[in-house]
């Protein structure tokens, strides 16, 4: 509710607080405060869990970086070792999962920029024209064989080194390719064997956020929707659209836990525990914008005064609830069921709803509801059409409305269910 404005002058407000009146601006001073200080709250507790999340992967980069400096300088005798080390951590900085992959590509970039650098260089000298010439020609040709945007960046960083550091530095191109190799392949002996993480551990750090932020977003709508609060549904719809960066961690944790799980003979028993995580990020996804869809009609059924039956929030609550015990039943390795279990009660309440009478938004509601319930029952491992059947079992055959008069005749009844997806 928008409260007016005390508009008098300052003195005369002061007055009237001496007074004993209320202080008008107070509440809303108060509420914003209040806010900030949620906010910061929140942004201290994003940014412990991201060095949380980071943490393993800096130990890894730091000792990848130590041993391939080591091994480069001590064992190989470079008096320089500066590329083992950054190629060691810029394998590790790879996206997670496609360390095999970057390792390949570094190499490739590496032999590239030498081969093109030492020729220009040889024909042409060095100068600021020069380089220029190396990098443009680095670039068109790797791009003209097909090659990655990690293999362009990399020839051209390795040609500009070339080129820069060639006139000072002797037999530099032949070091800098065997300590490419070096510090990728340090990279992956740290990540397989010296300090390979745990990857169950990285995937239930990965998926809290983004199954924390499903479920609160359905609890705020289900509070918005008994309060009929539109602004506040609104603000979860607004919400739950920014998932982007939930969802990336969680698809990146995944392939990152396969990866540790493929390379690392330490993690080879953690395979199979890993299957849930797997095949649950796709139906973890599509309720995501399931979810989305059915706020957005919860806005809209607000706005267009369509009643609130009492089970519908309830059953967004229960959706609410049976997120958060996925969640916690894939941390403990233990079989989803009370998750299953918490989706079809949302399935059963959404039926009471629907048959106490909703309006066209409110229907869109129950079926989304339905269908959110069906990726969170496939997400627990249920196949698709087994979850299916159980939802329609759940919702069951629904009672005409309240007050609406049954006709003697009556024709054969419509589908009672809003259909499924």
């Amino acid at each position: 509710m928008a409260v007016a404005r005390d508009k008098r002058p300052p003195m005369v407000r002061r007055t009237a607080l001496r007074d004993g009146l209320v202080d008008i601006d107070g509440a809303r001073i108060a509420e914003a405060t209040e806010e900030l200080r949620h906010r910061s709250r929140a942004t201290l507790h994003d940014r412990l869990h991201r060095v949380r999340m980071a943490g393993g992967l800096a130990v890894q980069a730091g000792l990848a970086a130590g041993i391939a400096y080591l091994i480069s300088h001590k064992v190989l005798g470079n008096p320089q070792p500066v590329f083992a080390p950054i190629s060691a951590v810029g394998t590790l900085a790879a996206s997670v999962g496609q360390r095999f992959r970057r390792t390949v590509e570094l190499i490739a970039g590496v032999g590239i920029g030498v081969a093109i650098g030492d020729f220009l260089i040889y024909l042409l000298g060095t100068g600021a024209w020069q380089l220029g010439l190396v990098v443009t020609v680095a670039i068109l040709l790797t791009i003209f064989a097909g090659a990655s945007v990690a293999i362009v960046i990399q020839a051209a960083a390795t040609a500009v080194l070339i080129v820069t550091l060639s006139p000072s530095t002797q037999n530099l191109e032949i070091p800098r390719f065997v300590d490419a190799f070096l510090g990728g392949g340090v990279a992956l002996l740290v990540t397989a064997v010296l300090l390979p993480l745990n990857p169950l551990r990285v995937i239930n750090r990965a998926a809290r956020p983004a199954l924390d932020l499903l479920a609160t977003q359905l609890d705020v709508t289900a509070d918005g929707l008994r309060s009929r609060d539109r602004a506040g549904i609104q603000r979860a719809l607004d919400r739950l659209r920014n998932n982007k960066e939930e969802l990336a961690t969680l698809s990146e944790a995944i392939e990152g836990a396969k990866e540790t799980a493929t390379l690392s003979p330490a993690r080879w028993h953690r395979r199979s525990e890993l299957i849930h995580y797997a095949e649950a990020a796709d139906p973890i996804d599509r309720a995501m914008r399931n979810t989305g869809t059915l706020i957005r009609r919860s806005v809209t059924l607000i706005e267009d005064e369509e009643p609130v039956p009492d089970p519908m929030p309830d059953a967004i609550n229960h959706l609410a609830e049976s997120v958060r015990l996925l969640k916690h039943e894939f941390a403990a390795g233990e079989e989803p069921e009370k998750a299953r279990e918490r989706s079809l009660r949302a399935v059963s309440e959404a039926g009471r709803a629907y048959g106490a009478g909703v309006g066209f938004s409110g229907s869109v509601v129950v079926a989304q509801i339905r269908t959110t319930a069906s990726d969170l029952l496939v997400a627990s491992g249920i196949e698709q059409e087994e979850a299916n059947r159980c939802i329609r079992s759940a919702f069951g055959e629904q009672e005409r409305p309240v007050g609406e008069p049954v006709e003697p005749t009556e024709p054969p009844k419509p589908p009672t269910a809003p259909p499924i997806g």
